[in-house]
């Protein structure tokens, strides 16, 4: 009984360091929109799926434009920069920016 715990433990413990090894790779399959050649585009599991056709809010209350501003539930003003993609849960990541 005392191995099964053990050995329990151990499986758990190795998926759990596994799945924070994999959120990287995950951020990038997600949807969400992108800043590309100065034109916003939208993304579905990471593919560029086309371009961005109307202002969208996203889960965190975070409202980008058509242009790349995006405006924070807060009032806070940002611009997004070439590369830099904004998921629908409202998180910032630095996508590819050679592509």
């Amino acid at each position: 009984m005392k191995n099964y715990r053990i050995i329990t433990l151990a499986v758990v413990g190795l998926c759990l360091s596994l799945s924070f090894l994999a959120s990287p790779v995950m951020a990038a399959e997600k949807d969400g929109v992108m800043m590309k050649d100065g034109k916003m585009v939208r993304l579905t599991e990471g593919k560029e799926i086309g371009r961005m056709d109307r202002e969208t809010t996203m889960s965190n209350g975070t409202r980008v434009m058509m242009n790349g501003k995006m405006m924070t539930k807060d009032g806070k003003e940002v611009q997004l920069q070439e590369g830099q993609i904004m998921m629908l849960d409202g998180k910032m990541i630095e996508g590819a920016k050679g592509k």
